[in-house]
């Protein structure tokens, strides 16, 4: 079975939502942030030295720890056979990989940026508002291709749009993501209201993103 050690409020619910999707079973350690700092608590550096969420560990495969969002994600579609992974037709196959990688390359970066400098006073706020101008250029990019197709890399949902959840839910949150982007905020509705998405929520507990 695979131990999820899962922070509340994090990209780890990306995974419990994956293992849901993936009908393998698994079993939730949950970890709160420190009030003060928001930061994970120290007993997760006993799991992996960053010390940070998500990690999960395998029983089947003798406690394999495997730590990092994207590797989790290509560890589990493998394990489950290539299920929720690469569509056969090559354009559709190169969509996901390259979905798969945005999401924490080129989308959560100034998402992160400008919630660490709206937490600083007067003059964070300020320097915040330069960075709008790329997380906007991202979201309309995510328009422009859920414009054209239900999901990121096609006709049926993959591993690639898990990997897009957190931060899209981010953007919705603090990045001015809302209903002048309709089909990015469909596919938002359309990932919501899947049964292993909610099971997830039921499994992680309290998630601010939804």
């Amino acid at each position: 079975m695979i131990t999820v050690h899962h922070l509340e409020n994090s990209r780890s619910q990306r995974i419990l939502w994956m293992l849901e999707e993936l009908g393998l079973p698994y079993q939730v350690r949950r970890y709160e942030r420190n009030k003060e700092t928001m930061l994970a608590p120290p007993e997760l550096a006993q799991v992996h030295p960053l010390g940070k969420s998500p990690v999960i560990e395998d029983g089947d495969a003798q406690g394999r720890v495997v730590a990092e969002t994207g590797a989790i994600v290509e560890y589990l579609v493998e394990k489950a056979d290539g299920r929720l992974g690469a569509p056969a037709h090559r354009d559709a196959a190169l969509r996901y990989r390259f979905w798969l990688h945005f999401a924490e390359g080129s989308m959560m970066p100034p998402l992160l940026l400008k919630l660490v400098l709206s937490r600083i006073p007067v003059v964070g706020a300020q320097v915040a508002k330069r960075v709008q101008p790329m997380i906007d250029r991202n979201l309309d990019y995510v328009e422009s291709e859920l414009a054209q197709r239900p999901w990121f890399a096609g006709d049926e949902m993959t591993a690639a749009d898990i990997m897009m959840s957190f931060p899209l839910e981010a953007a919705r949150s603090r990045g001015g993501l809302d209903e002048s982007r309709p089909a990015t905020m469909a596919w938002l509705e359309r990932i919501h209201a899947r049964p292993a998405y909610q099971a997830a929520l039921k499994a992680g507990g309290p998630y601010a993103y939804t």
